[in-house]
């Protein structure tokens, strides 16, 4: 079973220390981030299984291997007879590409086949598909008896190729800081072996000069750059530089460089070089101006409200114009007179262009979801990008962008914002209203929310238009849900936007009344009863709010007892150990500390509440817990939310606002992390007030 260097030195360090060690001494320990080490703990989970171990996590004591000492005995052993010769063939083809283009000359198979520790068939079959993948490069593999394997190619082919593969490879938001872990530690660590090898083809201290450089182009350059693009960059710079030291020449064809200066990025480029000459005392030909003028019209994706067509080039827009009628055409949907789609298009054509044209490549982390989600549209574009643009193949990495482009525009012609989700969690107070508005921010097409449980979602017409996003798996449903944490990771939030846009794209044009006080045929009498009872919940909630402070030197299960014991005197709660308990069993039904914060939300309803309730307590020593998202945090806020048993569905949807508000956005997380009563009051009054406005409206 195949394990990285670093899954290995973390089972390691796991198995040295005799107690639990927490994530942030772990990361520590190994040189990566918190958010590393909780990625890699997935596959060690699985790992371990196979020798009959467990990793154990304890509530603010870290994680601990546990298991016979014999076991772990074995596990010891085996891991001094590990090699990373046990890679996946994708990552072999990466490593033999690293390889080559940093021999002086050509390889010997036999080589290859001893580094990677694989046979000589094997290295041959990864050859011929790593070949297939360079023909985009206009790049070779030589392969001669008695000769041995070269890469065959221009310098600058060869750059471009490794440069893509560094930025594929390699996660942008760890790429710079793993170099300036390394150069300010001087670690000898071995991290994984793929990074690491890849990573030895730059100079990392030429790195840092580069990227110091950039940055004072910050204006007019980086805000307007992707993460990959701004690696790309970097990495283009640090091995354009490292090769020229070298004696490698780069040469661009006279025309196209005279064409290229008259870009608004050349004068950028251009003093870009410069700076990077007089630092390194070289002389750069002007060639390199050129490529990474390309470079940062490459990486314009993201300017779509700045660029105008006046701009750009007039043979770019009459293609985005051919294209849009081909579509029209293959779809039968009239998109001639849409501005947005047209300045969208021409925005990601002309500099996608420009990639394809010199070979650059670029990476797409949404194109398996996008030609799974828009199979057809996928294609219409793809033939229709055939008709119009017959001298160049648009890769599908591109074409999976263009896709997301006439996705939208066609979900606006057919009025977006009109879903209708049904959120499901275990518990209806706490974090199904952090997931809704989590929902509510990042899929505009979703126009309502429901929270329901497991058994109330049988009780509602669900049509084949809702959204249904559960956080725990439902039995026997006759239609499609979406399983998700209870707080959205960056890739659940792609796959509920991807599910959204699936929905619209099969709704039909009738649009589902929305329900409210004002539509439900009830009486005045009946809405003045449901004001009521919002008010009185409010009030309630307002009245018994108060910020403590209490003693921590125990278990985080000591201290909700002594809190349950102030809310018991307070009668808000009849008994202390009854709550205590349900909260617990709350908790382990799932992690309840807030990501990214210093507070943890304990909830639940129980028919020992007495009064609704929100308070808040403030610890002395932070305790370690697991998060939402699955990431530890140190906590030093308690939140305590409770509602009574049985209690009326308005209280419950004050009782939701109050735990939406929490997280509203990065000021109201703020304000509560200060634990300053009179102001988190106020906050909490007007939130309340503007509800019920609403609510009367």
């Amino acid at each position: 079973m195949y394990i990285s260097a670093r899954e290995k030195m973390i089972i390691e360090k796991l198995l040295s220390v005799p107690e639990e060690i927490t994530i942030q001494e772990l990361a520590k320990e190994i040189a990566v981030s918190s958010r590393t080490i909780h990625r890699d703990l997935k596959g060690i989970e699985s790992f371990l299984q196979t020798y009959h171990l467990e990793l154990t996590r304890k509530t603010g004591r870290g994680i601990q291997i546990t298991g016979s000492v014999e076991n772990k005995d074995l596990l010891k052993r085996k891991l001094m007879t590990f090699t990373l010769q046990d890679y996946m063939a994708e990552e072999r083809q990466t490593l033999l590409l690293s390889m080559l283009y940093d021999a002086a000359g050509p390889v010997k198979l036999f080589t290859l086949a001893n580094e990677l520790k694989v046979t000589a068939a094997t290295i041959s079959n990864d050859l011929l598909k790593l070949e297939e993948e360079l023909e985009h490069f206009q790049l070779s593999i030589i392969r001669k008896r008695g000769y041995g394997i070269e890469l065959s190619g221009t310098e600058e082919a060869k750059r471009r190729a490794i440069s893509y593969i560094i930025s594929k490879s390699l996660n942008e938001d760890e790429f710079l800081s793993l170099i300036r872990r390394n150069i300010e530690r001087k670690s000898t660590v071995q991290n994984n072996a793929i990074s690491e090898r890849l990573l030895h083809l730059v100079d990392r201290e030429k790195v840092l000069i580069i990227e110091e450089t950039i940055r004072h182009f910050h204006e007019a350059l980086l805000s307007s750059m992707t993460e990959t693009a701004y690696v790309g960059l970097i990495v283009h710079l640090t091995l354009a530089i490292d090769r020229i030291q070298r004696g490698e020449k780069i040469e661009m064809e006279p025309d196209f460089l005279t064409g290229l200066k008259k870009e608004v990025e050349y004068d950028t480029a251009k003093e870009m070089i410069q700076q990077l000459a007089n630092r390194f005392n070289i002389d750069i030909p002007e060639a390199e101006v050129g490529y990474i003028t390309m470079h940062l019209q490459g990486a314009k994706v993201r300017e779509y409200e700045e660029y105008s067509l006046e701009d750009a080039h007039m043979k770019v827009v009459i293609q985005a114009r051919q294209l849009i009628q081909e579509v029209e055409t293959l779809i039968n949907i009239k998109l001639t007179n849409h501005a947005p789609l047209l300045e969208g298009l021409v925005t990601h054509l002309k500099p996608a262009l420009y990639r394809i044209e010199q070979k650059m490549g670029i990476r797409n982390p949404l194109l398996k979801n996008i030609k799974e989600d828009y199979e057809d549209l996928f294609q219409i574009v793809t033939i229709a990008s055939e008709n119009v643009f017959r001298d160049i193949k648009i890769p599908d990495e591109e074409i999976g962008f263009l896709v997301l482009h006439f996705g939208a525009a066609i979900l606006g012609l057919e009025k977006a914002g009109n879903l209708t989700a049904y959120v499901v969690c275990s518990s209806g107070i706490g974090t199904s209203k952090m997931l809704a508005m989590q929902l509510r921010r990042e899929v505009p097409e979703i126009q309502e929310i429901r929270n329901v449980s497991a058994f109330e979602l049988i009780n509602h017409p669900i049509s084949e238009h809702d959204l249904v996003i559960s956080t725990i798996r439902l039995t026997d449903v006759p239609f499609e849900y979406l399983i998700v944490s209870p707080f959205l990771t960056e890739e659940e939030v792609q796959q509920v936007q991807m599910f959204a846009k699936r929905k619209l794209l099969i709704q039909n044009e009738t649009k589902p009344a929305k329900q409210d006080l004002t539509s439900n045929g009830k009486c005045a009498t009946s809405r003045m009863h449901a004001i009521q009872a919002y008010s009185g919940a409010m009030a309630a909630l307002l009245e018994n709010f108060a910020v403590m402070k209490i003693e921590n030197k125990q278990p985080i299960q000591q201290s909700i007892y002594e809190v349950c014991e102030k809310l018991a005197v307070s009668h808000i709660i009849q008994d202390a150990g009854e709550i205590a308990k349900a909260l617990f069993e709350r908790e382990a039904l799932g992690s309840l500390g807030i990501p990214e914060t210093d507070m943890v939300l304990f909830h639940t309803k129980h028919r020992g509440v007495l009064k609704p309730s929100f308070t808040m307590y403030q610890i002395r020593e932070p305790i370690v817990m697991s998060a939402m998202d699955g990431t530890d945090i140190e906590v030093t806020t308690i939140l305590l939310l409770l509602a009574p048993e049985p209690y009326h569905s308005y209280g419950m949807e004050v009782l939701s606002l109050m735990s939406s508000i929490i997280i509203e956005n990065e000021k109201s997380i703020d304000l509560f992390q200060s634990a300053n009563e009179k102001l988190i009051h106020a906050h909490i009054g007007k939130k309340f007030e503007q509800f019920l406005y609403e609510k009367i409206k």
